[in-house]
């Protein structure tokens, strides 16, 4: 895998682009057999996923709200958000060096890539999405609907059409305040090609993490509000969504992350880690850390799932690759 431990770093008083310092890592330990018990078997079928010769490693901590793991293969790193800390950081996989990648990122959330491979984020202090150009620049994708701004864009994923979804929720406490609502918790669909931007979803109450199914049938989108639900939606036209159906599993107490694997799994993270649940909603395993979290896989072969928590980034391979 890459991962050297004595290059794990972690947040300190840096200034963008330098190397950081080395991390306090508390209580946690890791475990001392395999295989690692935090990868839990809930259901026989989930057996067959778990490595007995890998443990989850923890790649870094010290920091304050960690959101958006977003994996760059053709750099080998990853990057990801410290939204009250207001910056993007870069874990590389070759030396295990953490630094600061952008500052200030604007209280950045969710970050994906879109088809050519540049950067997608949903900042939470201007009400944007925006896409990082190959050069650098910064082009904002979406900052208004109906001529309203946006609330707190807060996940988003990139369909094989290259359409842009994402969430945009009226809550953005992460940073020290919550925005005055300016439009309804909407998800939305932009395309690049027309410029168009629509709602796809109007009757949640606080939708957070999004991710498709592989074939793209399906979107799952988390919805926050209270309860918390976890929904699939039938994808119409590569446009338009219908259904809603609330999933038959045991739900998690905070959909925010999410993300399918190749077969078709859904991975989404509660209190306690994140649970996998059959294309059914069955729940058939678990990956227990501490606080809340969201994930992305990566790696060079892509079984790799990285994890971010609160204060930490995490690294669980798996026998299955993501969508």
């Amino acid at each position: 895998m890459g991962f050297d431990r004595r290059g794990f770093l972690a947040a300190g008083m840096a200034a963008a682009g330098g190397a950081l310092a080395r991390p306090v890592f508390g209580e946690w330990q890791p475990s001392p057999r395999y295989p690692d018990p935090a990868i839990k078997i809930l259901d026989p079928s989930f057996a067959t996923y778990r490595l007995n010769l890998a443990k989850v490693e923890r790649l870094g901590t010290g920091f304050r709200w960690c959101e958006g793991p977003v994996w760059f293969g053709d750099g080998r790193f990853l990057l990801w958000s410290d939204i009250p800390n207001n910056r993007i950081l870069k874990w590389e996989e070759e030396t295990g060096a953490i630094s600061v990648f952008r500052k200030p990122s604007h209280n950045a959330n969710g970050n994906t890539r879109d088809r050519q491979g540049r950067l997608l984020t949903c900042e939470h202090d201007t009400r944007r999405v925006t896409r990082t150009e190959l050069d650098g620049t910064i082009t904002v994708i979406a900052d208004r609907h109906e001529g309203k701004p946006l609330n707190s864009p807060n996940d988003v994923v990139v369909k094989s059409d290259g359409t842009i979804w994402f969430t945009d929720p009226s809550y953005g406490h992460l940073q020290g305040f919550r925005p005055e609502p300016k439009t309804g918790d909407h998800v939305y669909r932009y395309n690049p090609a027309s410029g168009e931007l629509t709602a796809v979803a109007d009757s949640l109450d606080k939708p957070n993490g999004l991710a498709f199914s592989p074939d793209e049938r399906v979107l799952y989108i988390g919805d926050n509000g209270a309860p918390h639900h976890l929904l699939a939606f039938d994808v119409e036209n590569d446009a338009r969504l219908t259904g809603g159906r609330v999933l038959a599993l045991s739900t998690p107490e905070h959909p925010d992350g999410l993300k399918t694997d190749g077969e078709g799994r859904i991975y989404a993270s509660y209190s306690g880690g994140v649970q996998v649940l059959a294309p059914s909603g069955g729940l058939i395993g678990e990956i227990n850390l501490p606080g809340a979290v969201n994930f992305t896989f990566g790696a060079p072969d892509g079984n790799t799932l990285f994890i971010t928590t609160d204060t930490a980034v995490w690294a669980a391979v798996l026998n299955t690759k993501g969508a």
